[in-house]
């Protein structure tokens, strides 16, 4: 089972809780080469669409006691087979895409004057990089990502709108809305690939570029399920790095646990646990509390964040308030500033139509699925679903047979941890 979250130390540790991943070694190639993805071919994306608000009906929570009976306090539902009702019509791989969702905060990062100024931007970033991968209230479960499915997405941001944001005056073109540009000489462009590089256990890994700010961010993630009862509790075991090589810096991040809860009448998602942000060559480093909302009483959604200067011991700013909501940061200096996700210009992605996709790619590999879900046809998708993962099966057993290892195509194991096959991440 993966996440049901709507969104995904300085010691590195990988998608196993290991090591520390290596710098790509030139020497290895990938399965068969990765294939040619034209950009020219995207189009922005217009399937973003938001998940019915309904809560759970009357057979469906029959469907899920008699799950839940089945199941003990802290089982692993890995294996689990879950209903097909509370699938959300979209891969996790295209869920990571969310994180991208504010990419002129994320390429403003590399404007930063200091380190203290570009760790303290990657921290606002961080903080508003979750709330767009809900559509809508009602929880529900991406599908488990195929072994070799990919996915690949850009965003263009106008470059008048990537500059540092504590240092810029806000200007009209700021205000709300779904800015987009196809002027590729006035945008930069962030390119997107996701890819399920492990069954056994689940592991998914995701890479985004822009060559131009030269700024690369290389992720792993293992998600690792357990039942709660009336919830679904999620860990994000893994990290991601991203690598300023302007500056010769590297951020290394955690994610937060995802919980699912009151899964038998509305479900909802919350995010809990303490992650962390380290860059070793600055001495800066970051911790974020995502709270979970306390049995009696409480707010919900609540985050805290303290940035560090640690070789004085300094604290250089602070911040509290709602991932999904309003977020206070408080700096050094005494300044303040507010910021509202509510209010943050969202980025379509672009996105191939359909029929210039690969059969591996996840709309496409998902698509009869996704239009039997729209449909109402939950038995019709079920099936399509079926089929799906019984040939993932039949050829998990091929491999196990030929003693034949799965390579991915765009990703390669480096010691514990996988990295891209980028020029620009080899780079660093």
């Amino acid at each position: 089972m993966a996440c049901f979250w709507k969104l995904r130390d300085g010691q590195r540790r990988d998608a196993r809780g290991r090591g520390t991943p290596r710098v790509l070694s030139l020497g290895k190639t990938p399965n068969s080469g990765p294939e040619l993805v034209l950009s020219e071919d995207e189009k922005s994306d217009n399937e973003d669409e938001e998940e019915a608000e309904l809560g759970v009906m009357e057979d469906q929570r029959s469907v899920i006691l008699h799950l839940i009976s089945q199941l003990k306090l802290g089982m692993d539902l890995t294996k689990v087979v879950l209903p097909t009702f509370i699938l959300e019509k979209r891969s996790l791989l295209e869920m990571y895409a969310d994180f991208m969702a504010h990419p002129d905060l994320l390429l403003a990062i590399t404007a930063g004057a200091t380190p203290e100024e570009r760790v303290i931007c990657f921290v606002e970033y961080y903080l508003t990089a979750f709330h767009e991968g809900r559509k809508g209230a009602l929880a529900k479960k991406p599908y488990n990502p195929i072994i070799g499915e990919t996915f690949h997405c850009s965003w263009e941001v106008p470059k008048d709108k990537v500059k540092p944001r504590r240092t810029a005056a806000p200007c009209p073109a700021d205000l709300p809305g779904r800015p987009g540009a196809d002027d590729s000489s006035q945008s930069y462009k962030l390119r997107f690939v996701a890819e399920q590089v492990s069954h056994h256990p689940p592991i998914s890994c995701f890479y985004c570029e822009c060559k131009e700010k030269r700024l690369c961010v290389n992720t792993h993630v293992w998600t690792k399920s357990k039942f709660m009862g009336m919830s679904v509790g999620v860990s994000m075991i893994g990290e991601g790095v991203l690598r300023l090589l302007e500056h010769g810096e590297e951020y290394v991040f955690t994610l937060p646990s995802a919980y699912a809860r009151s899964i038998l009448t509305i479900p909802w998602v919350e995010l809990g646990g303490k992650v962390s942000i380290n860059c070793a060559k600055t001495g800066y480093s970051a911790t974020v509390i995502f709270h979970t909302k306390p049995f009696y009483g409480g707010k919900v959604h609540r985050v805290t964040a303290e940035v560090k200067h640690n070789p004085t011991n300094t604290i250089v700013c602070k911040a509290h308030g709602e991932w999904n909501g309003s977020l206070e940061f408080t700096y050094s200096n005494g300044e303040t500033r507010v910021i509202d996700t509510a209010t943050l210009p969202v980025y379509p992605k672009r996105i191939r139509p359909l029929e210039k996709q690969g059969p591996m790619e996840s709309r496409n590999l998902w698509r009869e699925v996704t239009r039997y879900l729209r449909l109402g046809d939950i038995d019709a998708a079920t099936e399509q679903k079926r089929r799906l993962e019984e040939k993932q099966r039949v050829e998990e057993r091929k491999r196990e047979n030929l003693r034949a290892p799965w390579r991915p195509k765009y990703f390669i194991q480096e010691g514990d941890g996988w990295v891209y096959l980028s020029p620009l991440w080899k780079a660093h």
